[in-house]
């Protein structure tokens, strides 16, 4: 089997794998086994795969991801500036000699590879040597430009996949507000802000993948385009700040009725509250005295 073959094997595996030990183990084997160059990562779309795991809510998992990354960023740049690939980790050398006689074999497709700073600087458009295409208005010239300096600022993505994701959402921008108005501005502005944050390289890799369509990006709010980090730090904030109005509304009452998740201590304060229809049952929130930890039931 050849190694884009036994790539794209991994990569559906890792794309199906549905717990965070086999995921890891996925990604170790990737990080050991297996040296590649931008026509090996193109075809396998294991680029695409690995770069969206970089934001995944397991600490391990994203620092797998982003070592993996790394690594083959390296790999590819050493193949551009035509250096050799080093040997393969626990003596693979076979492997380690053939994936470094594939990394310095030039690509034989038509698409234009993707540039790769030889000091590891952002990609944009004018790095890039993209022109981009006229629309014969300056302000959507502009604004394409933006939009594909902040989907390619970390991708490993051929040039014209990115300008193409980049000309799809500013078209669809401009469609949905009749024309370059404020409004316009205003929401390619959000995109673009949402889109070039470092800590929200999954965005960025879903756009560039296809796996979220321009249409449905292009009427995202920040809330949505917001990275899971993001939002379960917002969900813990109204949570908390849930509590506390109650707990300024009404003193709660002490009880040993209730155990703890956490500490498994029974010394706990609850109070209860109507937070739904009157048909329905009342809310009990609590708080355990010992660790402070907080649930609900009803």
């Amino acid at each position: 089997m050849s190694e884009t073959a036994e790539l794209k094997k991994l990569v559906k595996q890792l794309q199906n794998s549905s717990t965070n030990e086999e995921i890891s183990s996925i990604l170790r084997i990737l990080k050991k086994e297996y040296q590649v160059n931008e026509a090996i990562l193109r075809e396998s779309k294991a680029g695409l795969a690995v770069g969206k795991l970089r934001s995944h809510a397991a600490k391990e998992v994203s620092d797998l991801a982003k070592e993996v990354v790394k690594k083959w960023k390296n790999e590819v740049e050493r193949a551009k500036n035509g250096g050799t690939s080093s040997k393969a980790p626990n003596g693979d050398s076979a492997k380690a000699r053939k994936a470094s006689s594939v990394s310095v074999t030039p690509s034989t497709t038509s698409v234009t590879p993707t540039p790769v700073s030889a000091k590891g600087e952002v990609r944009t458009a004018k790095g890039d040597s993209i022109k981009v295409p006229s629309t014969g208005d300056k302000t959507r010239d502009k604004c394409m430009e933006l939009i594909y300096d902040a989907l390619a600022c970390d991708s490993g993505a051929p040039s014209e996949q990115i300008l193409g994701r980049a000309r799809a959402i500013e078209s669809a921008v401009v469609a949905q507000f009749s024309g370059p108005s404020v409004e316009y501005k205003s929401k390619i502005r959000s995109l673009f802000v949402n889109l070039k944050d470092k800590n929200n390289p999954g965005l960025r890799e879903s756009i560039v993948s296809g796996d979220l369509s321009v249409e449905k990006f292009g009427k995202m709010s920040s809330a949505e385009m917001a990275s899971e980090e993001r939002k379960a730090a917002d969900n813990k904030i109204k949570e908390d700040n849930f509590f506390k109005s109650l707990g300024a509304a009404e003193q709660e009452a002490e009880t040993d009725a209730f155990q703890c998740g956490r500490c498994k201590q029974r010394k706990c304060r609850y109070r209860q509250a109507q937070t739904r229809s009157a048909d329905e049952p009342m809310t009990t929130f609590v708080t355990c005295v010992n660790c402070g930890n907080r649930w609900k039931f009803s």
